[in-house]
This record gives structure tokens, sequence and C-alpha cells, in this order.
């Protein structure tokens, strides 16, 4: 049980209702993660849009997102991110378990292509050591493709993931996969 008061998908009415309904179509059940923020009606809205764009993002592949999250909730200690994205790059995207566990020991490890790799490496820098980016780690993701666009999402996705996990170390998410 969360240390705040949640709304359940069986209380649900208005915003949250709304919400809720869509979040069951995309997964078929209405995730603990998402229920924190229940609270905030207005967040919950604003959080599930953004989760929507960089489900629908034309150049970030979603296993190089929950990559991305994975690693960064390893840093940031939450364990329920760790296992709800190691969980959908085994079940939704193949990784083998011991892919995964490669990958939380070494990002270099992780099994994407050299383009999407570096990407997640310079998130990770970025996320960790911002003042140590320099414009040749941007000049080297622009070479391998990348868009601008493609660099601040990616770049954004990761330091909000550090946001939800510190809201869900301290209102103790349970796990629920």
């Amino acid at each position: 049980m969360p240390l705040i008061s949640t709304v359940t998908p069986t209380e649900a009415t208005g915003k949250i209702a709304e919400t809720y309904s869509q979040i069951e179509q995309t997964f078929g059940r209405i995730p603990n993660a998402i229920q924190l923020f229940s609270s905030s009606p207005e967040l919950m809205v604003r959080t599930w849009g953004e989760l929507g764009y960089y489900m629908q993002h034309p150049n970030l592949t979603m296993p190089l997102l929950a990559t991305i999250r994975m690693l960064i909730s390893q840093q940031s200690q939450c364990e329920y991110c760790i296992g709800f994205n190691a969980g959908i790059l085994i079940n939704m995207f193949g990784q083998s378990p011991e892919q995964v566990a490669a990958t939380k020991q070494d990002p270099n490890q992780a099994p994407l292509e050299e383009k999407e790799k570096a990407m997640l490496l310079f998130v990770l820098k970025s996320v960790n050591t911002p003042t140590e980016v320099t414009e040749q780690d941007v000049q080297a993701l622009r070479a391998l493709g990348w868009e601008d666009g493609d660099i601040i999402d990616a770049t954004a996705h990761g330091a909000r993931h550090v946001a939800i996990d510190i809201l869900f170390n301290t209102f103790k998410i349970e796990k629920d996969f």
C-alpha cells in the first residue's frame, strides 16, 4: 500500500476514470505505478499523455526506452521500475534474462544497434554527469543519424524517469507484476 491515498479503478470517476479506461485499453489493466498518480488527476493525465508520446515516438524504440528506464532505475535503486522494465525487455522484446543481466552490469552490453547504444550511453551520461556532456558527444549522435529532437526527447525521457523513481521510492509503490 503506498504512503498516499490512490484511487482504485472501481472507485474512479471523471478524469481518472477516463484515463484509466485509456490505460486499460493499452495495457489490459491499471498498474500500481499509474494508480499512484491518481492522487493528482491533472498530473495523471499529463503523465499518461507523456507516456503515449513516447509509445508512439517515430525514432526512439521501445527497447531503447525500456533500457534507459531500467538502467536509470538501477542507479536510483527503484526496484519497481528495474523489474518492470526488465520484464518488458524479456517478455515483450525477446531479450534473455542473461542479456538483461549483462546490460545491468555494463550498458555497453545492451543488445541494441550501435546507433541506439550510443543514445543509451549519452542519456546515461546526461543524467549522471550533465556538466560533462560535450559538443562532441552531441555531434557523435548526429553523425549516427539522430536528429536534435530525438536527442532531447531521449534525454528528457531519462531525466523525467529520475523523478518517477523518486516518486515511486518515496511513496513505496508495490510491485504488481
